[in-house]
């Protein structure tokens, strides 16, 4: 039987974070190919510090001149997911920081794999592993100290666009550790929160002031009390942030975008890939199906598992552990699971449709547990796929 009382913890990053910065410019500019062109082909990748930001990898559309037009707009699309996160500081600012671009077209031995031609299925983008988790343990289906931890940092983030919080920058860090009682969570034992500010002379005392308010805003009511332990900018003074302060990276947040620690993860990042890539597509069908699966009163929690083959169409696997909580055999969810969603790439990409400029929307504060959007974002946090569920098992 699982532990029913523990404490789980699980961190978040700000949208300013370096690796952040990174994933938040890898997705504008695959956004940015599949608005021209919804079957784009993208494997962007972003490294930022001091006063620079280079953006390698592969790229690809159908019209060449097309192409060559896109290439010169990298710049303006890096300068402009800078300046909305709020970078203007002296050594790594929106409109003086060096932007170079390594963008090339995407190698033919790829695309021979990935591309259908004649009677063969598009295959997938790579080989791999990817995983699905759900938990109603929250309104979102998500764990409780990620989905948290997210909302804490979103939280900050408004009041500081907002010029409510004027002190306040835009890299930071959250970590809940959430205490568990019967396997439902109940309380925070420790909140930590390191964020820039403005001016070397505030303390963690007066970070922990301008902070507080807006954590205690997120958190359900009786979660923090007199045992709740804070660490408020735990090093003291945190003026120098983002790239300048630590040099950044695309994907690698991983855990930070999934959920948490709390379910396994395949180790393939998300941002700047399109949705050819299985890393991206696959893992968000996988939490579509479990939470779908969760929503349906199948289990109380779910992990999903599929695998693929580069070049190959169909999963070549599908595991499903409902973790003790099913209502239904985990070997009659794998069978039904089929019959309800075409797990090729192709098919994902419909069923979800993916192939739009949707991304760098996700870049920050999750992949999972946000509210599906009406032009299509977050798709996979539907649960229309419940009733289906429970009609094929």
């Amino acid at each position: 039987m699982s532990r029913q009382n523990y404490i789980f913890t699980s961190e978040s990053v700000s949208e300013g974070h370096p690796d952040k910065v990174c994933d938040r410019i890898s997705d504008a500019v695959l956004d940015a190919f599949l608005s021209e062109e919804p079957e784009a082909r993208v494997a962007c990748e972003t490294f930022a510090t001091t006063n620079r930001v280079v953006i390698g990898g592969e790229v690809g559309l159908s019209d060449q001149a097309k192409l060559a037009e896109y290439m010169e707009r990298i710049p303006d699309i890096a300068r402009a997911c800078i300046k909305d996160i709020g970078y203007e500081q002296d050594k790594f600012h929106h409109a003086t920081c060096e932007i170079t671009n390594l963008l090339h077209e995407q190698s033919a031995h790829i695309a021979q794999g990935v591309n259908s031609s004649g009677d063969k299925d598009e295959g997938a983008g790579d080989q791999g592993i990817m995983f699905g988790y759900a938990t109603d343990e929250t309104d979102a289906l998500m764990p409780a100290p990620i989905q948290f931890a997210h909302a804490i940092l979103r939280r900050l983030a408004e009041a500081r666009k907002s010029g409510a919080e004027p002190l306040l920058r835009p890299d930071a860090k959250s970590q809940l550790s959430v205490r568990y009682e019967n396997g439902v969570p109940v309380g925070v034992s420790q909140v930590v929160l390191s964020t820039q500010h403005a001016d070397a002379s505030q303390t963690s005392a007066v970070i922990r002031d301008i902070v507080e308010p807006y954590i205690r805003q997120v958190l359900p009511d009786g979660w923090i009390d007199d045992a709740t332990e804070w660490w408020i900018n735990p090093t003291g003074t945190f003026v120098i942030g983002g790239p300048d302060g630590d040099a950044g990276l695309t994907g690698r947040k991983i855990i930070v975008d999934t959920y948490g620690g709390a379910a396994p993860h395949g180790g393939g990042a998300f941002s700047g890939k399109d949705p050819t890539k299985v890393d991206r597509s696959a893992a968000y069908a996988a939490r579509y199906l479990a939470k779908n699966i969760v929503a349906a009163g199948m289990a109380k929690r779910a992990t999903i598992q599929l695998s693929y083959a580069i070049g190959v169409s169909k999963p070549l696997s599908i595991y499903v552990d409902t973790h003790g909580t099913g209502e239904i055999e985990a070997a009659a969810i794998e069978t039904a699971i089929p019959k309800v969603m075409d797990l090729t790439p192709r098919g994902i990409r419909t069923h979800l449709s993916l192939n739009r400029p949707i991304y760098a929307r996700t870049a920050a504060y999750g992949h999972f547990g946000r509210a599906p959007d009406a032009d299509g974002g977050f798709s996979w946090e539907r649960t229309d796929l419940a009733e289906a569920l429970k009609k094929a098992v």
